[in-house]
């Protein structure tokens, strides 16, 4: 797919014209990444912003033992990396390719300059930001007040509204998650979700297939969020 094209439906670039788009292709470059590449680490200085075209791209921060949280995971037409842009800080977190990914990259002066001539832009970044400062807090509301059952269920619920696809009466994650990653993801050790996904097994609420997850029952699923003593 030719990068205006593709750009069209990336709603950052939404509402240029088509004859703006081409001027930004043109600022355009193209990388690939292997699974498990590093694009950039916490504490880099921020000199692009990303977009993936193809893939996907993990946003993750370490503690110093080494535990890894995943704070997100970015999918084709997302954008991140805008952030040390704006504010001329060194990365706040490191982006891991989740799986082999395709990004198109834009460096910081010729971002600036397309946020000066698009207002559109410019909401859609903040509205980005604010965002995904939302879901940080709600990561560490989660951790506070959630124990591992009810973080797991909320977790399952939320990749399934945002990566579900339906699969007759179940809905399938379409990303390809071992347990490690979901442990990441809220905060728990590989043995707790493994404890965890065996119970929504046993209940029918979940079947996975190597690294494939199926819901089988999505409300259930949300109820195990405030339990009830009927499930």
């Amino acid at each position: 797919m030719d990068s205006p094209i593709f750009l069209k439906q990336v709603p950052l670039f939404r509402a240029l014209s088509l004859e703006n788009l081409n001027l930004l292709a043109q600022s355009l470059r193209h990388q690939t990444f292997k699974k498990g590449e590093v694009l950039f680490n916490k504490g880099d200085d921020g000199t692009a912003l990303y977009v993936i075209k193809k893939g996907s791209v993990k946003i993750t921060r370490s503690s110093p033992e080494g535990d890894e949280v995943i704070l997100c995971i970015l999918s084709e037409g997302d954008f991140f990396g805008e952030m040390a842009l704006l504010d001329q800080l060194p990365r706040s977190a490191d982006a891991v390719a989740f799986d082999q990914c395709e990004v198109l990259v834009l460096n910081r002066s010729d971002f600036l300059r397309f946020l000066w001539n698009n207002e559109h832009a410019i909401h859609t970044v903040l509205s980005s930001i604010s965002m995904r400062l939302r879901k940080s807090s709600d990561l560490l509301e989660d951790t506070c007040f959630l124990n591992i059952s009810e973080r797991f269920a909320k977790k399952l619920v939320d990749l399934c509204e945002t990566y579900g696809r339906q699969e007759d009466d179940a809905v399938r994650i379409d990303l390809h998650l071992v347990q490690k990653d979901l442990a990441d993801m809220i905060g728990a050790t590989r043995e707790s979700v493994n404890k965890e996904m065996k119970i929504l097994r046993e209940k029918g609420l979940v079947t996975t297939t190597g690294s494939t997850i199926r819901v089988l029952n999505l409300e259930r699923l949300r109820r195990r969020i405030e339990p009830s003593p009927f499930d």
